[in-house]
């Protein structure tokens, strides 16, 4: 006889583990081990357990290939997640692990493989290419592709985050936590609304600051004091949660007449603006893409929208700093533009509609289709595609968690008909959809790779623009990570040429075709490690940049208000305090715009920083030390930036490695 000494590792998640009972069964090249029941005195497979067993053979199994566990319902079904299993030969050769990182959930079976790294062509034992096509086959059947909507990205096949399968569901600390931060938010939105409701009426930009307790960051209470500089206006273009709209202006938009004499008194001496533009020193926001959304109705009143043009010029001693703004894409009459020398409240409130556009843009585009839906696809693409023992899935796994559950909840509670975007904001309802098919038929593979972006921007030699200083650094660092792995586990074929692009590229519908860009076959190691380091860096660094400052910006709603309720002025000398609050959100709106972007942006308690790999799918040496120096790279980004903003009164903290999280989870 045979005897194998196994070790099972039980998660540490809370309801982790099982009172069911547990088989094992080792499956080598020579033949099976006994069906073993894993029971040891007192209790096993509690949460967080490592048990070891004795596993017995009637021969020698040869290449332990496989590890099939079983669990079978004992009295009450109990659910049980498994994290790896460790198997020792009976001469004491090498452990060799399973990863597993799995739920069993009722009377399952599942085989789990050795956790060394094979592409098809590594695997020759039937046993072996059996298991990788069974392996897929489930999983296509378990997710599946759907349509949600026309024109946008597709998405996994499941109408509300309870039916997903359990693997890639939250952890329960993760749901509580979630539900319970939704329900503080709404519940100090309450309070502060009974606050203002027995107070004096809401009609002075003062009382924004009678529902701004309890909930701030540092950087929301600079941003109070000092939102109507417009310095901190240009700031925001290129550090807020928007840091990829601005574009240099090479000439001036036919449709935007601004002149030389319009602008003179916001140029420095000796300088006018077709100097400027030849220096390459003015850039444009365009928000042409908001022109003709239908707007909102919110408890029967009608909402606005506007298509505001805005010039700024990057001011040798000011900053970067807005010196026209147009509201609409069509000059004319009723279409003034205006200048940082009209009424102080006619400039404020232009700003006001600019940033109100800002907030259409980075919620429904900047952050939910162009990190969120993108990076979904990725994640359904992969779990269909590649078997877990593949190594470009052991590379992405760890940055796809969550990003399932988080987007059902995005299609149900946020964007939906009746969720929170209808309740409170201006592009709510149709005008979201519309708003996202026009940026999807738009949207390049090129765009969501930062080197090209900020080229093609002409934005490169922008002063002060840490988030393309940051982005660019944590670009190459991931770019170099997976190239390493790439090379390390000698890819020969590409599983993305065999089959991810036939699932991909149906979900990039342009026309008729694919993302243009977005190659539909890989025919270099360059290539792919191009593709991945655009998955990781949109799940990680991307979506930080544009997801964990929204408190930070918005908390002070005349900053970056979700709606407005007035139509765009068109008499500058008409402005007044009593027009600018009649637009701005009301209280319950503001309040709401509040409590969830602090639900939103806040920082998650069971965050997985970018680097850190809780779940171990590799397992060989040499790919350990390619994670070990990219967390040493990381380290030393985070040092870099750290010392940067050392002695800065407004810190850009936002791409630290340690604050990005691995994975798309909120």
């Amino acid at each position: 006889m045979e005897v194998y000494t196994v070790t099972v590792a039980t998660g540490t998640s809370e309801y982790s583990g099982t009172n069911n009972y547990i088989y094992l069964t080792l499956v080598g090249e020579n033949g099976e081990s006994e069906r073993t029941q894993l029971d040891n005195p007192g209790l096993d497979f509690c949460r967080g357990a490592v048990d070891q067993y004795k596993v017995t053979s009637p021969s020698p199994l040869g290449s332990v290939l496989l590890v099939r566990l079983e669990k079978q319902r004992y009295w009450v079904e109990d659910n049980w997640f498994c994290q790896y299993v460790t198997v020792e030969p009976p001469d004491g050769g090498k452990v060799l692990t399973f990863p597993c990182y799995r739920w069993f959930v009722g009377d399952v079976k599942m085989e789990i493989r050795e956790g060394t790294a094979k592409t098809l062509t590594g695997d020759s034992a039937l046993q072996l290419l059996e298991h990788r096509r069974t392996e897929l086959q489930e999983r296509q059947k378990t997710y599946r592709w759907v349509t949600w909507a026309p024109g946008i990205p597709r998405c996994v096949d499941a109408e509300t985050e309870a039916d997903l399968p359990q693997d890639a569901r939250f952890d329960n600390e993760k749901r509580s936590d979630f539900e319970h931060s939704l329900h503080y938010a709404l519940l100090e939105l309450s309070l502060k609304k009974l606050t203002i409701w027995f107070g004096k009426s809401w009609d002075d930009l003062e009382d924004f600051k009678r529902i701004f307790w309890k909930l701030k960051s540092p950087i929301a209470e600079y941003c109070m004091n000092h939102w109507k500089e417009d310095w901190f206006f240009g700031y925001q273009c290129l550090n807020g949660s928007n840091p990829r709209m601005i574009q240099r202006c090479k000439k001036l938009p036919e449709n935007l007449p601004v002149t030389a004499d319009m602008v003179q008194r916001s140029m420095a001496g000796r300088t006018n603006l077709n100097k400027e533009l030849k220096a390459g020193n003015i850039y444009l926001l365009d928000y042409a893409i908001m022109d003709g959304i239908p707007s909102n109705t919110i408890k029967g009143h009608p909402q606005y929208i506007a298509a505001p043009i805005c010039l700024l010029y990057q001011h040798p001693d000011e900053g970067l700093i807005p010196i026209a703004i147009q509201l609409e894409q069509t000059p004319g009459r009723d279409t003034p533009i205006f200048l940082p020398s009209d009424p102080p409240l006619a400039w404020l409130l232009a700003k006001m509609w600019v940033r109100h556009s800002e907030f259409q843009v980075f919620q429904l585009l900047s952050h939910l289709l162009r990190t969120h839906l993108v990076v979904e696809v990725f994640c359904v693409a992969t779990l269909r595609q590649l078997p877990a023992v593949h190594p470009i899935y052991k590379l992405l796994a760890p940055h796809l968690r969550y990003t399932l559950e988080i987007n059902c909840r995005g299609r149900t509670q946020l964007i939906s008909a009746n969720g929170i975007f209808k309740r409170v904001v201006s592009t709510g309802g149709d005008g979201l959809l519309i708003l996202a098919q026009r940026e999807y038929k738009v949207l390049t593979y090129r765009s969501i790779q930062p080197l090209y972006d900020f080229c093609d921007r002409g934005v490169s030699q922008l002063p002060n623009y840490f988030y393309k200083d940051h982005s660019l650094m944590l670009w190459e660092a991931i770019h170099r990570y997976n190239s390493k792995l790439v090379v390390l586990e000698d890819i020969q074929e590409s599983p993305f040429s065999a089959g991810y692009p036939v699932s991909v590229y149906p979900v990039y519908p342009l026309n008729g075709s694919c993302v243009p860009g977005l190659p539909s076959k890989l025919s270099s190691r360059e290539e792919l490690c191009t593709l991945l380091a655009v998955a990781i860096f949109t799940s990680t660094a991307q979506h930080a940049a544009t997801n964990n400052g929204q408190f930070d910006w918005c908390a002070w709603v005349p900053n970056t208000p979700c709606t407005m309720r007035q139509p765009p002025p068109t008499d500058k000398d008409a402005v007044t305090m009593d027009m600018i609050m009649a637009t701005l959100p009301d209280v319950s709106q503001s309040c709401v715009q509040m409590a969830i972007t602090w639900h939103l942006g806040r920082a998650q308690p069971d965050a997985i920083p970018l680097g850190r790999y809780t779940e171990d799918h590799f397992t060989e040496a040499k790919a350990l030390e390619v994670i070990d120096r990219f967390r040493v790279e990381l380290k030393e980004i985070e040092k870099h930036i750290l010392t940067e903003n050392e002695g800065l009164e407004l810190q850009y903290l936002f791409l630290l490695p340690s604050r990005i999280e691995n994975s798309i989870t909120i």
